[in-house]
């Protein structure tokens, strides 16, 4: 059994423990960053224990076993709450957003046997339990589970995240770098609203402190269109790409090309079908105060410089 004990230094004996899911991630590992900034011990369920080596050693890390309950309370035992990042992009292999679902909610299961008492759950704007795309169906089942647990919650729903570690905004600029031609789907026109990983992670921590029932969008200060957003990475960048605009299919098809390019998948149908259905934006007030375009230019040298691989970060490591 996977189990490292180590505790950080910094912690106070007797300290509260939280549960990050995915703390050698993206969003959890800024997450785990925020908890130990304030003196909570932190451990960590993870498929991939051999993760970010500077976080590793300030946590503890145990398995995330979806298949055994009783292991997956064991590992929860102590805390008092939960952050889950846990969820899957696209499908692959004998995983899919159906197994995602089932997955979360042993998850759920676990933490109300182990006598947890909150969860903060990172959701997607827009979830529909009607919605023909199973990434934003499969996000409302879980969100409904989440409402008829014995635990409290807050269910934080982003839109986009960006930040040092991103994969979709560094390879939109990868590609910018690298091809004379970048294809938006139809007019580019629908819109995204970015929120910044560290304003998620803080509004999350935030959110593990209260006991309150919440659902928010975590979205940033800023609303683009698609269109606008590209043209932005590309000014920042310095880049020369020409921008076209094609239909959605001729986009999903140079997708597929591209993915074999670099073993990897870049984008898929569902995706672009997400995306033009206008489903990245919210109609709340931001909750991040980080603009991405200053961020962007505080960045240019090194965004999009090399690619980011969804598999090799998910399912090779």
């Amino acid at each position: 059994m996977m189990q490292d004990t180590t505790v950080n230094p910094a912690t106070a004996p007797g300290a509260p423990l939280h549960v990050v899911t995915g703390a050698f991630g993206f969003s959890g590992k800024y997450i785990a960053l925020r908890l130990l900034e304030r003196g909570i011990r932190v451990r960590t369920l993870t498929n991939h224990p051999n993760g970010d080596s500077s976080l590793r050693s300030r946590i503890e890390v145990a398995p995330l076993n979806f298949r055994n309950v009783a292991e997956l309370a064991r590992s929860l035992q102590g805390a008092t709450t939960v952050y889950n990042t846990y969820w899957v992009r696209f499908a692959r292999g004998r995983t899919n957003h159906e197994t995602a679902v089932e997955n979360t909610k042993v998850l759920i299961r676990a933490a109300a046997q182990a006598g947890v008492q909150r969860i903060v759950h990172v959701s997607i704007t827009n979830p529909s339990p009607a919605s023909p795309l199973p990434y934003f169906r499969g996000k409302a089942v879980v969100e409904e589970a989440i409402r008829s647990s014995a635990l409290s919650y807050a269910i934080l729903r982003p839109a986009v995240v960006f930040g040092a570690e991103d994969i979709l905004l560094n390879n939109i600029a990868w590609m910018l770098r690298r091809f004379p031609v970048f294809a938006l789907p139809g007019k580019g026109d629908y819109g995204l609203q970015p929120i910044f990983v560290e304003d998620l992670a803080a509004l999350a921590v935030d959110s593990g402190r209260s006991r309150e029932n919440i659902v928010v969008d975590a979205v940033g200060p800023e609303t683009y269109s698609y269109a606008d957003l590209v043209q932005l990475i590309r000014g920042t960048i310095g880049s020369r790409s020409r921008i076209v605009r094609i239909p959605a299919a001729g986009v999903v098809l140079a997708s597929w090309l591209l993915s074999r390019m670099v073993n990897d998948v870049v984008l898929t149908k569902d995706e672009v079908s997400g995306l033009m259905a206008n489903l990245l934006i919210s109609k709340e007030s931001p909750t991040g105060s980080t603009s991405l375009r200053a961020w962007l230019q505080a960045h240019a040298r090194t965004t999009g410089k090399n690619y980011a691989s969804e598999l090799e970060r998910h399912y090779r490591s």
